[in-house]
């Protein structure tokens, strides 16, 4: 039975890839900073079939108790097969352009919370020497856009750092995946005016995710074809990209 932890578990992402593994039986650890839809999260996963559900709620922009919630996590699991860390928020990037104090909310909820807890969640997983920590970042961190590049730049600062701590605890035999995820169909992306053909389901995207952690990939971009999107955009001059509003 797998061990598994979700951080931002209420996510449509998140909640997507654990019904995968609840087919199988696993036993989870639910993070979400919302009481009510962690409990609905954990009543779909029970009928699902998931071994056990253990709910924790927390909002991740409370550094300090990261140390705490994962004391509670392996106290309950004994140790961690998976920890996908999926939680986030997607800013208002004219908001923020106009308010310092938002724009370093928003750089906490995307960057800074992702950066303490993985740190924290690294060294756990380093003393068991086994499992794999699986991380949504984004395809906004590969080049910085003019339409949400606060955004970007968590994401950027999150891909970076997935990428060390990779090399850091392969000598540990624990594996990190890095998820960069296109447009997804969510209620965070509700109302957006996104372009059709190019935006997934959380549940083909989650198909993706638990693919890419059997196989240890290192580097997801879901849908496939997004890794062309922006192989091509990080192409593009920067004399000419300044110009372009993307």
């Amino acid at each position: 039975m797998k061990k598994i932890l979700i951080i931002g578990a209420a996510s449509a992402i998140a909640s997507a890839c654990a019904r995968l593994w609840a087919a199988d039986k696993a036993e989870f650890f639910m993070v979400a900073r919302n009481p009510e839809r962690l409990r609905q999260t954990a009543d779909d996963l029970a009928a699902h079939g998931a071994g056990a559900v253990h709910v924790y709620a927390l909002d991740m922009n409370q550094l300090e108790q990261h140390a705490l919630m994962l004391e509670a996590c392996y106290g309950a699991l004994g140790s961690v097969d998976i920890a996908l860390v999926a939680h986030g928020t997607l800013p208002d990037q004219a908001a923020c352009q106009q308010d310092v104090a938002l724009a370093l909310r928003e750089f906490s909820s995307n960057g800074l919370s992702v950066v303490s807890v993985l740190t924290l969640l690294a060294n756990r997983m380093e003393a068991q020497r086994s499992g794999t920590i699986a991380v949504i970042s984004s395809v906004a961190g590969d080049r910085g856009r003019y339409s949400n590049y606060l955004y970007g730049t968590a994401k950027a600062a999150v891909s970076t750092f997935c990428e060390g701590m990779r090399a850091r605890l392969f000598h540990a035999g624990v594996h990190v995946l890095t998820i960069k995820p296109g447009f997804v169909d969510t209620p965070m992306t509700k109302g957006l005016p996104l372009p059709g053909p190019l935006v997934a389901t959380p549940g083909r995207v989650a198909r993706d995710i638990t693919r890419a952690v059997e196989r240890r990939a290192n580097v997801l971009y879901t849908p496939g074809f997004w890794a062309l999107i922006m192989l091509v955009i990080k192409c593009v001059p920067g004399f000419i990209f300044k110009r372009l509003k993307l």
